[in-house]
């Protein structure tokens, strides 16, 4: 607890203070003001936890409150705790916020593998993600879990959809990219998407596309937007949405809007955080079905 800086509430991209040391703030000096507020909002780290590097027994040091935006009289002050989202806020701090565009949903590649498996073998699901594996791929970790992300606007990690290519690809196909897999590997980050567009092209009857080294992220993931991975990202929103019981979005807003925080605080917090999780499913969704929709106007 940091004594007058616990006294601000936090806002996310909306904060009018932020606390440094006073040594931070000395060599600032000098800087545009302008600048200044940019760097204070693109922060991601909260300006409330370890404000000092000091260690125990070190000599004290000054704490400086800097205001980064224009407070209207009346106006509540607010801090930054940092970027994240509602289920890092709600875990970490004990509540949540409306509209909060650093949400995300995680599916797990438990749930992935599940989903193979019931379509395809069990050997068949050990196989492609071995091969994904290899290729140098891999989703985030927590606690020894390993997940995808899916994006506030329900863009999922390209992670997932480099994964469920692999998945699909016909028996034939998948043994001839397993011929030239050793070419793909690599730690950089443009060579791996480039590496991804050369596999596509390598397993890929279009031929149309040339890899040229300029390769974009969401032009990688327009050519990984096929009708099957679309179907697969389908059926793993549903898996996912499934965990939430049988109740519906709809229902959970309207149980959202009814709720009062006062009186309800932990219902309060929990539905808004669920309701945002399902939201971005329903974007997901939208996200897939646009690909699948796109891929039957060009084949009717």
């Amino acid at each position: 607890m940091v004594p007058l800086a616990d006294l601000f509430n936090h806002k996310t991209d909306c904060e009018h203070v932020h606390f440094t040391s006073a040594s931070d703030a000395s060599d600032s000096d000098g800087e545009d003001a302008d600048d200044d507020q940019s760097d204070a909002s693109a922060d991601d780290e909260s300006t409330i936890e370890n404000p000092t590097s000091s260690s125990p027994g070190s000599k004290d040091e000054d704490l400086e409150m800097i205001i980064v935006r224009d407070v209207n009289e009346g106006e509540e002050v607010y801090n930054t705790y940092g970027t994240m989202g509602n289920a890092a806020l709600l875990h970490r701090y004990g509540f949540t916020e409306l509209d909060n565009q650093y949400d995300i949903v995680n599916i797990d590649l438990a749930l992935v593998t599940k989903w193979c498996t019931s379509i395809f073998s069990s050997r068949h699901t050990r196989a492609r993600v071995s091969l994904w594996r290899n290729l140098g791929y891999s989703g985030c970790t927590s606690q020894d879990t390993e997940y995808f992300e899916i994006a506030y606007d329900g863009e999922p990690q390209l992670e997932l959809l480099i994964l469920l290519y692999i998945i699909s690809l016909k028996p034939d196909v998948y043994d001839k990219l397993i011929c030239v897999a050793h070419d793909f590997v690599s730690d950089e980050e443009h060579a791996a998407i480039c590496n991804v567009v050369k596999f596509v092209k390598a397993t890929s009857s279009n031929q149309n596309f040339e890899v040229n080294g300029l390769e974009k992220l969401p032009d990688v993931k327009k050519s990984l937007h096929s009708e099957s991975i679309c179907s697969a990202l389908l059926s793993l929103a549903d898996m996912r949405e499934s965990l939430y019981g049988s109740s519906t979005l709809e229902d959970d807003e309207k149980e959202l809007q009814a709720c009062r925080i006062v009186n309800e605080r932990k219902v309060y917090h929990s539905l808004v955080l669920r309701v945002s999780e399902r939201r971005i499913l329903h974007r997901l969704r939208k996200f897939a079905s646009s690909g699948s929709k796109a891929k039957k106007r060009k084949h009717p």
